[in-house]
């Protein structure tokens, strides 16, 4: 059996913490079971995986802007397919079955199963996927769902509606439900319908099948080259509702979508998080700070409060769900970010009336990476390494690297850097074209 993680999302639902290329299934903040460490929801599953002995293949589908944080969160454990452009769940499961075809040269008979990478769920959620994975290959139906038992009638959702009985704890699917508003929820759940989580297993032909009515070649990297031949569309929609033969297996047990900070801050286990300072005295409040400066919070009550280099939120618990409206109007560009070889954060950014631009940022590499300028065009660089040892390789030219070091690139000059050991440099870059502030900066690899 192969398992698809779908790796998604703009990541606004979490500001100021999440962005483009950070979103919530990123965000270290999951107190890690049986230790004082933490982890991301990301983390978890993969963890829960592996524990659960389900012994399967990873593959991440996600968008280019995810890729180094996943490298850095999982490394080389698992694969990562990239989709070029966003274009929803149906393209981007195609891609990775074609992945899984092409490339991993799996067979048509194959089972797959395609789960998010953000549940919040105990081990029998793993135990309900290897139901399916064996339902399949018995071919119970060529699409088999998991179905969630509702706690409380949400619109959020979208909604099973068993059939017929298959076995024991697994039916046929009469009809698939998309985001019903409440009452409509509240009819369903009397009726006996369950939540659609996500999380569905097939026949690795099945799929590819129908994703060759769209894109066919003989080579992945073609494929993936006319991804734009995939319609823009969910998987639901393009698959689900047209087949002919589904399923729904019953998962009764732990499940959450950790989506909204009301939800993420009752999963934390403390109150506070980072650099803070209360009375004591407050009620119900959660204060999350990323930042070097502190933060101080006297006689506060049923809050949320987060401090990022993205921006200091503060929000009404019970109005929390409604950031991502506003969220959505923020232009900025992602002012964080977790790449393959380490972290940086924007310090300062500033931009004058002739065009000029000059960003400062704090680059924390690690040892035994290496970063790559790849697109320096008009920009003029200065580097000051403030901690850590490596070697900066200038075209042809190498020379060892230290703490107190000042070193200065001029524009067109491609250079890359090389940790010995943990590195910090605090790097400056000038010019009048750094970069498009609507998109995640792709500065370096």
């Amino acid at each position: 059996m192969q398992i698809i993680l779908l790796s998604g999302g703009s990541g606004t639902r979490l500001w100021p913490l999440s962005n483009d290329s950070r979103s919530k299934q990123f965000l270290r903040l999951l107190p890690k079971e049986n230790s004082e460490e933490r982890e991301s929801m990301l983390q978890r599953v993969v963890r829960q995986i592996r524990e659960a002995n389900l012994n399967s293949p990873i593959t991440i589908a996600t968008s280019i802007t995810q890729y180094d944080a996943i490298t850095s969160q999982i490394g080389e454990e698992v694969d990562i397919v990239t989709e070029p452009e966003r274009r929803n769940t149906f393209p981007a499961i195609c891609l990775a079955c074609e992945f899984l075809s092409k490339v991993k040269k799996c067979a048509d008979d194959e089972v797959v199963v395609v789960m998010p990478c953000d549940p919040f769920t105990d081990r029998g959620y793993f135990s309900t996927i290897s139901k399916i994975g064996k339902y399949v290959s018995e071919n119970l139906a060529n699409l088999i769902f998991m179905g969630i038992h509702p706690t409380y009638p949400s619109s959020k959702y979208g909604y099973i509606i068993p059939s017929t009985k298959l076995e024991q704890d697994t039916f046929s699917v009469r009809k698939f439900i998309e985001k019903p508003n409440t009452t409509e929820a509240e009819k369903l759940i009397s009726n006996g319908a369950l939540w659609n989580g996500g999380v569905f297993g097939f026949k690795l032909g099945y799929l590819t099948q129908i994703a060759r009515k769209y894109v066919e070649s003989e080579s992945f990297d073609e494929i993936r080259n006319r991804y734009n031949g995939y319609p823009k569309i969910s998987f639901d929609y393009e698959v689900a509702e047209k087949a002919s033969s589904t399923a729904v297996t019953e998962f009764n047990g732990k499940w959450y979508d950790l989506g909204t900070w009301n939800t993420l801050v009752e999963e934390l286990k403390t109150n506070t998080f980072g650099n803070i300072t209360t009375d004591g005295k407050g009620k119900n409040t959660h204060i999350i700070n990323e930042l070097d400066i502190p933060l101080m919070c006297i006689g506060t009550s049923n809050l949320v409060i987060a401090a990022s280099p993205d921006g200091i939120l503060i929000t009404e618990k019970n109005l929390s769900e409604n950031i991502k409206e506003y969220a959505d109007k923020l232009k900025r560009r992602p002012m964080y970010e977790e790449r393959r070889w380490g972290t940086y954060k924007v310090m300062d950014l500033s931009e004058y009336p002739d065009g000029f631009f000059a960003m400062t940022r704090l680059l924390k590499i690690k040892a035994g990476t290496t970063i790559s300028y790849t697109d320096i065009n008009s920009r003029k660089i200065t580097l000051n390494f403030i901690d850590g040892q490596g070697e900066i390789q200038k075209e042809d030219t190498t020379m060892p690297i230290q703490r107190g070091l000042t070193i200065s690139i001029p524009k067109n000059l491609s250079h890359s850097i090389k940790a010995s050991t943990d590195l910090s440099v605090v790097e400056v870059i000038t010019g009048s074209d750094i970069y498009d502030l609507g998109i995640p900066d792709i500065l370096f690899m």
